[in-house]
């Protein structure tokens, strides 16, 4: 974890590896070798993963995501042709939704796909994509009719394909084992064939997607939250001030003890909108936002809590807590920023 991000190193046959554990298709069907689990099971082992590493699990669940999207929505022949290399990582997925313009409204969207014959010609640029000029395959949400929402569909691009080109990979505060660049489409020719779902079921795709997305990336924040308290509740152990260990103060026992209810309420709050996902309850949106709002936030306040009780340590790159905390912050901005979340909360309360 620490080469992979001083190093920014994306360690795709780890990646791999954990394909081969089924960890690529957690809960795609089995019939083109997906492993045909529940989002209660997929969060379960993200939270695990990101113990280890959280960026590169968190690329992990995004390439869950994508291939989730082909086996659901796609066509026969397309879930035939992408699962099984999707499942295996022979082949790597990338998420394209958010453009420089178009960040939270996400409906907005301007990357055009002009229908031409038996092809789509797309024009755009798509920013912070995660694997962004390293993977195979980009889910491209692009505008095929009218403006907002039922206008735009999801597009399956091959990297290799004539006029997409990638922007400078961006240098971040953490995500640092996964490349993110800018995906530039310049009359870029799809064919019609590789359209996931119908024309104009995109966006509608593209939040089923991301409800999921919600809950794994809450997840990986639990893991990094339970790592920073496994490695505080160490640092308390040995670490000696005023002839005492640490652990013998009664403010940081009180604090630790604040951390693990918290991060314990968190697991229950994405455990219990994962069920709901699998339910498809009708409250399950609400649900997975507020999961996504609590454990985030929530997770990152524990991963600094971490870093404060190592001291001056915490700060040092040596320490793994600065990691911890780096790689959870962003969780509040992407798969819906948490000011979005609680949009959503308090529509779906407004509305009932």
């Amino acid at each position: 974890m620490f080469t992979w991000d001083e190093q920014e190193i994306f360690p795709e046959e780890a990646l791999q590896h954990a394909a081969k554990l089924g960890f690529a298709g957690i809960y795609c069907s089995e019939e083109y070798g997906g492993t045909g689990l529940k989002r209660i099971d997929a969060s379960i082992i993200f939270e695990a993963l990101a113990e280890g590493c959280v960026s590169t699990t968190a690329y992990l669940t995004i390439h869950n995501m994508c291939a989730w999207m082909v086996d659901e929505f796609g066509s026969e022949t397309l879930r035939e042709k992408w699962i099984p290399e999707l499942v295996s990582m022979n082949k790597f997925a990338s998420y394209c939704l958010t453009e420089p313009a178009s960040g939270s409204d996400a409906a907005a969207l301007q990357t055009t796909a002009k229908l031409d014959g038996d092809n789509y010609i797309l024009n755009g640029t798509k920013s912070f994509i995660s694997g962004g000029g390293n993977s195979d395959v980009y889910l491209v949400m692009c505008r095929t009719g009218e403006p907002g929402p039922k206008g735009i569909s999801c597009v399956l691009v091959e990297k290799g394909t004539e006029g997409l080109h990638y922007g400078q990979k961006e240098k971040k505060l953490g995500w640092n084992s996964q490349p993110t660049r800018q995906v530039i489409m310049d009359n870029c020719v799809v064919p019609v064939s590789n359209r996931i779902g119908k024309e104009g079921q995109g966006f509608n795709i593209a939040m089923k997607g991301i409800n999921g997305g919600r809950l794994s990336i809450s997840s990986c924040s639990l893991g990094a939250a339970q790592a920073s308290i496994e490695a505080a509740r160490e640092q308390l152990e040995v670490r000696k001030q005023f002839g005492n260990y640490l652990k013998d103060f009664q403010y940081l026992q009180f604090k630790l003890a604040d951390m693990a209810s918290r991060l314990v309420a968190s697991r229950l709050m994405v455990r219990n909108a994962a069920a709901a996902l699998d339910a498809k309850t009708s409250d399950h949106v609400a649900l997975c936002a507020m999961a996504k709002l609590f454990a985030t936030e929530n997770c990152t306040d524990i991963c600094n809590d971490a870093l404060q009780m190592f001291g001056g340590y915490g700060y040092l790159k040596t320490y793994p807590v600065q990691q911890y905390y780096r790689d959870a912050r962003v969780h509040q901005i992407l798969e819906g920023t948490n000011e979005i979340m609680r949009m959503l909360v308090a529509r779906d309360l407004l509305r009932s």
